[in-house]
């Protein structure tokens, strides 16, 4: 459900349905005790109304994992952070990759996020001729433009270019690559982008063969922003990372220390209760937000260095 995030290969998955302090408590001490590159944690609200057990609760919990995990570690690890009844009610099984590619695009409708418009090859008919169309295909990694985290980073950029151009753009974590192709393809120069999953890169290549932006764009493998290429094209004045909170945190100082003086930086990949962290590790690098998206839950930050700050939008 997290665009972007689980691993390529995941094959094994457990969910849990509970109510919302729960969920947020048992994603992160999941995401907390595990390797990110390994496996990922997506919590969110699946329904409305009064419910009375387990199973009816409206919040889910996805956790994929990469190899078959150990369950009774797991729900131990639950139990630490939400007790007995929430280990017990954890659900675990298997997901096909078959299933798994075909759902991150198959049958989806296009996204517009301002000028933006991410399709797949059976709705290029829907292209209007204003729009800057994003032609995504299925693929072994992570990001359609249909999450809420890469719709709301979207929406950021198109802000972003109704006030200013920006000369160097970096997108860390780039998954299929959505973000730093819709830069490129309005820019029409460089991007930098990266991302820790060779499969994710390979994809955002490819995604760049088809909409003609390989002049500009040319990802590469890296942890956070640990290549060469990409600390050589800094200090960036754009920068984008769609990923959990915790390496959010963890990468401020490396981000920040490729931002330009005035540089905006674009955060997404957090539900609500991850904002306050993720602000004060970036405040402690001089970053002030600027504008907040929230978007099925989750919530996009616009940070600036430097900057004072404004009221959050909706």
């Amino acid at each position: 459900m997290l665009e972007g995030l689980p691993p390529n290969n995941a094959a094994f998955i457990m969910r849990l349905r509970c109510d919302e302090a729960t969920a947020v408590a048992v994603a992160d001490i999941i995401v907390e005790s595990s390797d990110p590159a390994e496996t990922a944690a997506s919590a969110f609200e699946e329904a409305q109304g009064d419910t009375k057990t387990w199973a009816q609760l409206p919040w889910l919990v996805e956790i994929y994992f990469a190899a078959e995990p150990d369950q009774d570690a797991i729900r131990e690890l639950v139990r630490l952070a939400a007790g007995e009844a929430a280990a017990e009610a954890l659900e675990f099984g298997t997901i096909s990759q078959k299933d798994w590619v075909a759902s991150s695009l198959e049958g989806l409708a296009p996204v517009r996020a301002g000028r933006f418009l991410v399709h797949g090859s059976h709705d290029r008919e829907r292209v209007r001729p204003n729009d800057i169309a994003l032609e995504i295909e299925a693929a072994l990694a992570f990001g359609t433009g249909h999450h809420g985290t890469t719709r709301g980073c979207l929406l950021m950029l198109d802000a972003v270019l109704k006030e200013r151009r920006p000369h160097r753009v970096l997108d860390v974590g780039t998954g299929t690559g959505v973000l730093a192709l819709a830069a490129a393809r309005y820019l029409h120069s460089p991007v930098a982008a990266g991302d820790i999953d060779s499969i994710a890169v390979e994809a955002a290549a490819s995604n760049a063969r088809l909409n003609g932006a390989t002049p500009w764009l040319r990802p590469v493998v890296a942890r956070g922003v640990l290549h060469p290429g990409l600390k050589a094209g800094g200090p960036y004045d754009l920068i984008f990372a769609n990923i959990l909170a915790r390496p959010l945190r963890s990468l401020a100082p490396s981000i920040c220390a490729l931002a330009s003086d005035g540089a905006d930086v674009v955060l997404s990949g957090l539900l609500a209760p991850d904002v306050a962290g993720v602000l004060s590790s970036y405040a402690a690098q001089g970053f002030t937000l600027m504008r907040r998206i929230d978007l099925e839950g989750w919530a996009c930050l616009r940070l600036r260095r430097g900057g004072a700050a404004r009221r959050p939008l909706a």
